[in-house]
């Protein structure tokens, strides 16, 4: 179920918010904490035909009471007795409010700071201060912050647990709280209405999540990283998982320590986790396994969780060189095959690297460059000061590994590469000896950049205005998509799903 907050701040508008608020909850909090006194809940409460839980936070416990606690105490009492279905109480006054009437007792242990400790001595002391709920409160950054709050749900408790994560594990809090048992989370009837940082709305719960519908058999699928386009990628996937009838869905995780992880995704039950280029290589150690491209590349962007353990793989190049390839199919006579053309990569890095691999898997060749060559650099002996050779660079290095050809970036300007491979997030354009002179890119290259997808770099479009063909990032961003979506279900992602959001056609 989803408890929708409010807290109005006027006797007149509380009665509106509360009606806005049971068109889309399954119950609703009224938060008497900024509400001008006196107010009569009975009359408020007439016409909502839902649960109410009323509470009235003091400012160490996250709200903004200003009167006196004699005056809270009266709401909280009048609340009791006036027809709402919950009150909530505070674990340390709990004791001067016996209870009275039919109002259940929420008994709420709250700190702003940091997670409490000895979570289930708490839901011992709540059942002998009469709870019927019990409740935590505290700042989960990441998900080792939440992880007191999801095993104390994840267990057979004495009283049902409900919590509320402050900041960005929050979200993951309540929706995997809902497949352990937690009877509701919270949410906000719309943004900038939120009561706590972090908090979802409750229409982000239900079009992102379809959280509603989650169970304890579903099974959930991690996002790591992604940024600004995490929130894109969760819709789609989730999207996915809804057209195909399959009980599962995407949830943010925020790493903390990774030698927890494991443990607490397999209590979890979290079967894959998706991730980025900026967090793969952080996330490769928690695989047992990894597939030749992740080794490579030291780098991976599905994790898989299989009989024998966590599988990690690498499928930003099959994705690529995919697009690549219909790219080159749609404007060119050559054919489509990669292992005839004159390709070039730019970057020395992880995603250079893995390129490398992939076109060698494609029996093509490339060269590479790196504007981090050092090979124009002088070097001198440490002991005797003479100049002596350079040093092969970090680029010559992985060329050799890789067997591709090595070309000095200062080299760049005589090079007529067909397909130019953009692997280098620090790749600069200008007209410095390090920059990529953007007089370079000329028609008939074809350019790929995958640096930033699914959004277009100015390089991108810096070759597009002279001429070169572009593949698209958001067509890469929706084909590694698919490619991840199938690996994980071993079904196609509707290609409707992603064509709409992503302005594909």
């Amino acid at each position: 179920m989803i408890c929708v907050s409010i807290t109005p701040e006027h006797r007149t508008l509380a009665k509106v918010d509360l009606l806005n608020a049971v068109r889309q909850a399954d119950m609703v909090e009224l938060c008497l904490d900024r509400i001008s006194l006196p107010v009569d809940l009975k009359e408020l409460l007439s016409d909502v035909d839902k649960p109410v839980i009323i509470s009235c936070r003091r400012p160490q416990d996250g709200g903004t009471w200003a009167g006196t606690e004699d005056q809270r105490f009266g709401i909280l009492r009048q609340a009791m007795l006036t027809g709402a279905a919950y009150v909530e109480i505070e674990a340390d006054i709990a004791h001067e409010l016996p209870r009275t009437g039919t109002a259940q007792r929420i008994i709420s242990f709250t700190s702003l700071r940091k997670p409490l400790e000895n979570v289930p001595e708490k839901i011992d002391r709540a059942v002998l201060m009469s709870g019927d709920v019990v409740k935590f409160t505290w700042p989960t950054a990441t998900l080792d912050a939440a992880w007191p709050l999801l095993a104390a749900v994840s267990r057979k408790c004495a009283l049902p647990v409900v919590g509320v994560g402050i900041g960005a594990a929050g979200r993951t809090f309540s929706l995997l709280g809902l497949k352990y048992g937690s009877p509701w989370v919270y949410a906000s009837l719309e943004k900038g209405m939120e009561t706590h940082d972090g908090q979802a709305t409750v229409s982000e719960l239900d079009e992102l999540y379809a959280c509603r519908d989650i169970t304890p058999k579903t099974q959930f699928v991690g996002i790591v990283g992604f940024g600004v386009s995490r929130l894109t990628m969760v819709r789609l996937l989730n999207d996915g998982f809804r057209d195909l009838g399959l009980n599962t869905r995407c949830v943010p995780l925020e790493i903390g320590d990774l030698e927890k992880l494991r443990q607490m995704l397999d209590l979890l039950q979290v079967g894959a986790v998706l991730t980025n280029r900026h967090l793969g290589e952080h996330l490769l150690p928690l695989a047992q396994y990894s597939e030749e491209a992740a080794k490579v590349g030291t780098n991976c962007d599905l994790l898989l969780k299989k009989s024998d353990g966590w599988h990690a793989y690498n499928l930003i190049w099959r994705s690529t060189l995919r697009l690549l390839e219909k790219t080159l199919r749609r404007v060119s006579s050559k054919g489509v095959t990669l292992n005839r053309r004159n390709i070039l990569v730019l970057g020395s890095g992880r995603l250079a690297r893995t390129m490398l691999y992939g076109i060698r898997q494609t029996k093509g060749s490339a060269a590479l460059a790196s504007s981090h060559d050092g090979d124009d650099e002088i070097r001198f002996c440490q002991e005797c000061g003479a100049e002596s050779e350079s040093a092969p660079s970090e680029a010559h290095q992985v060329s050799s590994q890789l067997h591709a050809r090595h070309l000095p970036f200062s080299d760049l300007s005589s090079a007529s590469p067909e397909v130019v491979i953009v692997a280098d997030p620090a790749l600069e354009m200008g007209f410095g000896a390090r920059q990529l002179n953007p007089t370079w890119l000329r028609p008939p290259m074809t350019i790929v950049d995958i640096t930033q997808f699914p959004e277009e770099s100015d390089l991108l479009a810096e070759a597009r205005e002279r001429g070169c063909t572009i593949v698209r990032p958001a067509y890469i961003f929706a084909q590694l998509l698919s490619d991840q979506f199938k690996a994980v279900t071993g079904q196609e992602l509707p290609t409707h799903i992603f064509y709409e959001a992503l302005g594909l056609q």
